[in-house]
């Protein structure tokens, strides 16, 4: 399967090395928005311009995409990127990496990103284009909307459900049965013991609201 990867960063890389090792997939380039990279290699693998090509490399015959830009608490360019791509008529494939643990109940949706050590347990449900970073653990009966960044040693304990384009930051936990709102934060290392609203920050011990997604 060949394979054009979107984005060219530390995110792209780990992705690359997941399907490095499960195989089957031929990388064939990278996008980026960056100029300074156009024209250099990331790991042996060229990166060709950004994603005004996407077009160009789909008449070309190329079918088969990820999604290489990770986040920091703002998912959108991440969620921009994969809806150009889908639009563009790309199918995104999944990277899972062979040390990850997944129930076989889970249910997973397209483009996936599930890095090593991270355990999705029994009845969990994901959305399209969600990242479950290394170390990560989703506890049974989740639900993580499309587009949500759980981020490296991040734990939703069970029944969590997360919205739309949120972002659960490094080592959050979150406590079993809570809601966090679409594009909403959570700092990290924060632990989460009541509802979050949509399009907020919270972030501390336990987590209080520290203002709304976009400063306000």
């Amino acid at each position: 399967m060949r394979v054009i990867g979107i984005g060219a960063g530390g995110h792209a890389k780990v992705v690359m090395e997941i399907l490095r090792l499960t195989g089957g997939h031929e990388l064939v380039g990278l996008l980026d928005a960056k100029r300074e990279l156009w024209g250099t290699a990331v790991m042996g693998v060229p990166v060709l311009g950004d994603d005004s090509l996407l077009c160009e490399l789909h008449g070309q015959g190329l079918r088969h995409a990820f999604i290489g830009v990770g986040t920091t608490g703002d998912t959108k360019t991440r969620r921009r990127l994969y809806e150009e791509a889908r639009r563009q008529g790309f199918e995104m494939v999944a990277a899972v990496h062979p040390r990850a643990v997944i129930a076989s109940s889970a249910r997973l949706g397209a483009g996936p990103t599930i890095m090593a050590g991270a355990v999705i347990n029994a009845d969990t449900w994901l959305g399209a284009n969600v990242i479950v970073n290394t170390g990560a653990i989703v506890e049974h009966d989740c639900v993580v909307g499309d587009h949500v960044h759980i981020a490296t040693g991040a734990c939703l304990a069970g029944a969590v459900r997360v919205g739309t384009g949120a972002h659960v930051g490094l080592g959050a936990s979150v406590r079993q049965g809570i809601r966090i709102g679409e594009n909403a934060v959570v700092g990290a290392g924060a632990a989460v013991v009541d509802d979050v609203p949509d399009g907020v920050v919270v972030a501390g011990v336990p987590a209080r609201v520290l203002r709304g997604a976009e400063g306000s």
